[in-house]
């Protein structure tokens, strides 16, 4: 038929460019070489249609492992933990401290985006130090826009803390140029000023990175791997030697 015969061909494809069709799209709907199909539109003004992701995308296989490893360390993690001893317990919050805290003189101030980790902490102090109540503030770093009434209120509920304490809130200005997510409750500072307080927490702090407190662990760690080598399947000759002299 040619080039010349296929004029239905040709408008059919015009009219489909003007639609914002794809050259590859109106080839397959035409049944003709996408080259043919250049040539038919070129003059045709095509402004590309917004691309649409599809209601359902089947989730890839790695991103499932993923998921179902993650939810396996969790159940691990729970086995491991169990309930906490209140020598767990304080080892666990003054390692929190350790890391999210304030370390300046006269003034215990904790701050973080999570509200587990506030939560644990508020728990944790009130356990070990009874503070006055009255005494304890919060105020919230917020970037402008977002709703700072749901943020106080979410804050207070998460530390026990009621917002007659909440100091003036910080509101950071918009600037995509510094980041890009942005906290909904944004992030929280609990503060309690007693330098004696302050003192007894970084006490804790202190001891417990302290080689005598953790001497302990290390030696009960290197037992542990010793035992584990003698129990192997495929002992060392030393370990087969230890194995005989220890046993009775």
């Amino acid at each position: 038929m040619g080039y010349r015969g296929k004029v239905a061909e040709q408008e059919q494809a015009r009219l489909l460019r003007a639609d914002a069709h794809t050259l590859t799209e109106i080839a397959a709907e035409l049944g003709v070489s996408k080259s043919s199909v250049s040539v038919w539109v070129r003059d045709v003004v095509f402004t590309p249609r917004p691309r649409q992701r599809p209601s359902f995308v089947a989730p890839h296989p790695f991103h499932l492992a993923k998921l179902a490893e993650i939810e396996a360390m969790n159940r691990h993690g729970v086995e491991r933990i169990g309930t906490l001893s209140e020598q767990a317990f304080l080892a666990g919050g003054a390692a929190l401290y350790a890391g999210e805290g304030s370390k300046t003189d006269g003034e215990v101030s904790f701050a973080n985006t999570d509200a587990t980790m506030v939560s644990f902490f508020c728990m944790w102090f009130r356990r070990f130090f009874s503070p006055d109540e009255l005494r304890l503030q919060v105020r919230v770093y917020l970037h402008d826009g977002l709703d700072l009434d749901a943020a106080e209120a979410h804050w207070c509920l998460v530390t026990g803390i009621p917002r007659s304490q909440f100091r003036k809130p910080y509101r950071a200005a918009d600037d995509p140029t510094i980041r890009k997510n942005k906290h909904e409750f944004g992030c929280v500072y609990v503060r309690y000023s007693c330098t004696r307080t302050h003192r007894q927490v970084m006490g804790i702090v202190r001891a417990l990175l302290s080689s005598q407190a953790h001497s302990g662990v290390a030696q009960s760690a290197a037992q542990l791997a010793v035992n584990e080598t003698v129990e192997g399947s495929s002992p060392s000759p030393g370990a087969h030697a230890y194995r005989v002299c220890s046993s009775p």
